[in-house]
């Protein structure tokens, strides 16, 4: 129960406090474009509490789930007086400003939050700051067919040299997607030139392969075949069917390519190693069916501090990196290369949210600033309801030099609103079924 409350209140925090700061940008905005803002709401629902200043009732109302700000002239299906400060009286870019102003401070919010954090102390994986080594490449991945292999160093990445993975993700950000990514690499005693082929829909390890890092395990589900072979949270894996284990991923391809044959295993436990021979179990793992043991390896981490200057250029790099993968993303669902179960709706933030309040304050910012930068995105989204919807509209409307009809637009609202609606239960029922019956 305890729990419960914690994820109940933490994703009213998270969510209240994002929606908040989004409906502030459009209020901001529309105040200095000289639209009269009829309502600035903290909550939905029936008001509750507030005051009136200027044309402006600010109110507190009934459901704690965010707010919304009600513009003057805003809704074209409603009766205007057609007076300067409504907002359907303004220019298209004036509109725009408004429209845009929401999204864009969430995403101003994410890199005040990463920045921060950067600042106090952040938790980031080690081989950030480690040599650019690939443990493996995944088949039939971009990397892969330019001949990119395990065991290769990364020299250059985009034209530009490279000490760290840090160097070579940040830049694999910049190559424009359909075009090759320039990758030179160490190779034994050669360096190796290599182009490797880019999509929209392209991960950082589809380009780059995995990096070279520590195995540790960080949880065992019980009565599953790493729990029943003896592997215990903490154990280093040292090897796995013989083969060195370089990184998490090494590990979980050798287990999914077993084909159900017992996999030997060796860890180090406590300064000393011990041999382990698992029993994998075949089965649906992230959408997919294959053979898993039921552990999870954590990401080694370290924490670091950094100097304002610094704090802003890594705040930015976060953000880019996580904007790369929201982007990458929405590529593969479109592109069917990824399953809806990879989403999260209410349920599933309410859960992430409540497990981060319960690790610590960073952990907690951590989730709020990936919230905050996943709604300014996905908000820019042209899905009718919203503001990526309306913000095409004004480019259309500006572009044939006319509104388009009142008919159109509330049919577009319309499909807009079934849409999400049959979204967020998926999702959501999704949620539900990884809390009831998880898979791993």
């Amino acid at each position: 129960m305890t729990n419960f409350l914690i994820s109940v209140g933490s994703i009213i925090v998270v969510l209240g406090v994002m929606i908040l700061v989004h409906e502030w940008g459009h209020f901001i905005v529309a105040r200095l474009c000289g639209v009269r803002v009829e309502v600035f709401s903290i909550g939905m629902g029936p008001r509750v509490w507030g005051f009136h200043r200027g044309t402006t009732d600010y109110r507190i109302s009934a459901l704690p789930i965010g707010g919304y700000v009600r513009m003057a002239g805003e809704n074209p299906a409603e009766e205007r007086a057609g007076a300067p400060d409504e907002f359907l009286s303004k220019k298209r870019w004036q509109r725009a400003l408004i429209i845009l102003a929401g999204p864009t401070m969430n995403i101003v919010m994410a890199l005040a939050i990463a920045t921060a954090m950067m600042m106090s102390g952040k938790a980031e994986p080690t081989y950030l700051r480690h040599q650019p080594g690939v443990s493996a490449v995944a088949e039939n991945t971009p990397a892969a067919q330019a001949g990119l292999r395990a065991g290769d160093l990364l020299l250059k990445v985009n034209g530009k040299a490279v000490r760290t993975w840090d160097d070579a993700l940040w830049q694999s950000m910049f190559v424009t997607p359909g075009s090759p990514l320039a990758v030179v690499v160490e190779r034994g005693e050669k360096q190796v030139s290599l182009e490797i082929m880019t999509s929209a829909s392209d991960s950082a390890s589809d380009l780059l392969g995995y990096p070279v890092q520590e195995t540790v395990v960080g949880l065992v589900k019980e009565g599953m075949p790493a729990a029943k072979g003896g592997l215990q949270q903490g154990d280093r894996v040292v090897s796995v069917a013989g083969k060195p284990a370089t990184s998490s991923y090494v590990v979980s391809m050798a287990i999914a390519g077993s084909d159900g044959k017992p996999v030997p295993m060796v860890v180090e436990r406590d300064g000393q190693t011990v041999d382990l021979t698992l029993h994998p179990t075949y089965g649906e793992l992230e959408g997919t069916k294959r053979w898993y043991i039921g552990a999870v390896f954590e990401t080694p981490i370290r924490y670091r501090t950094d100097r304002v200057s610094s704090a802003v250029r890594d705040g930015v790099r976060y953000n880019v990196m996580i904007t790369a993968q929201i982007v990458n993303t929405i590529f593969k669902l479109v592109e069917h290369k990824a399953h809806l179960k990879q989403l999260s709706g209410p349920v599933g933030i309410a859960e992430a949210s409540g497990q981060a309040a319960r690790e610590g304050l960073l952990a907690f910012l951590n989730i709020m600033a990936i919230i905050s930068l996943n709604l300014g995105i996905l908000n820019l989204l042209p899905i009718p309801i919203l503001d990526g919807w309306h913000l095409l509209t004004l480019g259309v409307e500006g572009t044939i030099r006319r509104d388009l009809s009142l008919a159109v637009k509330e049919r577009a609202m319309q499909v807009g609103v079934v849409f999400l609606l049959l979204l967020i239960l998926i999702v959501t029922y999704n949620d539900v079924l990884k809390i009831v019956a998880p898979t791993r």
